[in-house]
């Protein structure tokens, strides 16, 4: 073989080493799930319940009449069905959900929506035994629920650390989709910190697995085997999966664990205030070089925020040393802070940094403002193209508003359209100046500057909303 072949030989053979090293090196990169399922599938279990419900009457034969006392009563109620009052236990109405066991002693972790309103909680180990759960404690806020079984050599799982779960990792998900046993499902954390609708003090990890109905009250699990999250709810036009699905992180769900246990219900502190996300053209307003923080659109009378000295208007940046770059990042970390602490706040107010100290309360069971706006009354145009009326006794009652503010009771094309005021707004504040009165509304933007974003706070259907107002030159 001439010297030329055997260089060429080589050459072929170092190319085929290279490209199975590279091979095995992409195949090392995906993660066996294998090893993590059979340490950790026992300890998920499935959960089904029943419910006793009130059937009303459904024949009433002698409407308009009285049904004779005595035995021949009982004998027309029990031939015509008399209905109203008796329970009846129907077996065809089950929820079925998923939990999983943290304690050698039989403590489960599962949704609240899973076992709400059931008479009856069973649940199924992966050995095929089934067990009645007593119920140890419910967290609605947050839809946690805490259960007990009794059984001996009980398979636990491991519990992990929800803060140190980085976007991009592999998680899995073990629980009974449809009914599915043990079904195993795979993804990765596609983002923390989530804020979803009527959900504010709860910080979702959002991920992209396969999460469907049954699965709710599962765990999810990171690479080392330790549950990071309770799997919880999923988005979908459908009912589905669609490819959202969200978590609740296991420190929160442990703080709320500990609770229950020591007390049966959940105590969160509070603060007191009303926020919002700081857009650019708000942050511009505010003299921010960017948008960041939670913008207080309203602090609550008698509230540790009123107390401790917040104002409408100010920006809280940190809060006990965590930094607050979403409104959406204060109220869990608010939540989850002891109640009766004296807790440093770090605001800026005017463009200026500034540090609170409040004392936290106990969040009420209902924080909502609501509230409904009246009816408009006839005034005059003004500057922004928007009709306003001052605001009598009974108004301020029904709104909540003790003093200031002027109602709009129609918007034109023109500088207030296009920062978002709408028919029935309250403005309570523009470029951080209580607006008293009408006459004092005019006077106020007829000395607005031009081109230049300034706050304008609103009250709409009885939450404050922050505004950025902009007035052009020739308006």
């Amino acid at each position: 073989m001439r010297a030329t072949d055997v260089k060429q030989l080589s050459v072929f053979f170092m190319m085929l080493l290279f490209l199975f090293a590279l091979a095995t090196a992409n195949a090392r990169e995906l993660p066996d799930f294998t090893d993590l399922v059979e340490k950790n599938g026992a300890a998920v279990v499935n959960i089904s319940t029943t419910q006793k419900i009130k059937h009303p009457p459904t024949r009433q034969p002698f409407q308009g009449e009285q049904v004779p006392e005595g035995p021949f009563g009982d004998l027309f109620r029990h031939f015509f069905g008399d209905e109203e009052g008796r329970e009846f236990e129907d077996f065809d109405s089950k929820s079925l959900g998923s939990g999983f066991i943290i304690s050698k002693d039989g403590y489960i972790l599962t949704n609240n929506h899973v076992i709400k309103d059931a008479n009856e909680i069973i649940v199924r180990l992966s050995d095929r035994r089934e067990l009645v759960a007593e119920m140890v404690g419910t967290d609605p806020r947050s839809d946690i629920a805490l259960l007990k079984i009794e059984g001996e050599d009980l398979p636990v799982v491991t519990i992990g650390d929800s803060e140190s779960l980085k976007v991009g990792e592999w998680v899995l998900a073990i629980g009974s989709p449809f009914g599915f046993d043990y079904s195993v499902t795979a993804g990765i954390v596609s983002a923390k910190g989530r804020n979803l609708p009527r959900e504010n003090y709860v910080p979702f990890i959002q991920t992209d697995v396969a999460i469907n109905p049954g699965n709710s009250g599962g765990p999810l699990f990171n690479l080392d085997g330790k549950v990071i999250g309770i799997n919880s709810q999923i988005y979908s036009r459908t009912g589905g999966f669609m490819g959202l699905s969200f978590a609740i992180p296991i420190n929160m769900v442990m703080n709320v664990v500990d609770q229950l246990k020591s007390s049966g219900r959940v105590a969160r502190g509070w603060l007191g205030v009303l926020i919002q996300d700081v857009t650019r053209e708000l942050a511009e307003s505010f003299g921010m070089d960017k948008p960041r923080g939670a913008l207080v659109a309203k602090v609550l009378p008698d509230s540790p925020a009123e107390k401790a000295g917040f104002q409408v208007g100010d920006v809280v940046i940190k809060f006990d040393g965590k930094n607050i770059e979403r409104s959406s990042n204060l109220p869990p970390v608010v939540g989850m802070t002891d109640v009766g602490r004296n807790v440093k706040v770090e605001i800026l107010r005017n463009g200026k940094k500034k540090s609170l100290t409040v004392n936290l309360g106990e969040l009420p069971d209902d924080d909502a403002t609501l509230a409904s706006a009246p009816e408009p009354k006839p005034s005059e145009d003004n500057k922004l193209n928007v009709v306003v009326v001052d605001l009598n006794t009974e108004q301020r009652s029904s709104l909540e508003i003790k003093e200031n503010g002027v109602f709009v009771s129609n918007v034109s094309s023109g500088p207030a359209r296009k920062a978002g005021v709408r028919r029935g707004d309250v403005i309570l504040m523009i470029n951080n100046t209580d607006v008293k009165d009408t006459k004092h509304f005019k006077e106020i933007i007829d000395n607005l500057p031009a081109n230049k974003s300034v706050p304008l706070l609103v009250q709409r259907r009885g939450g404050p909303v922050f505004l950025a107002l902009k007035l052009s030159d020739g308006e």
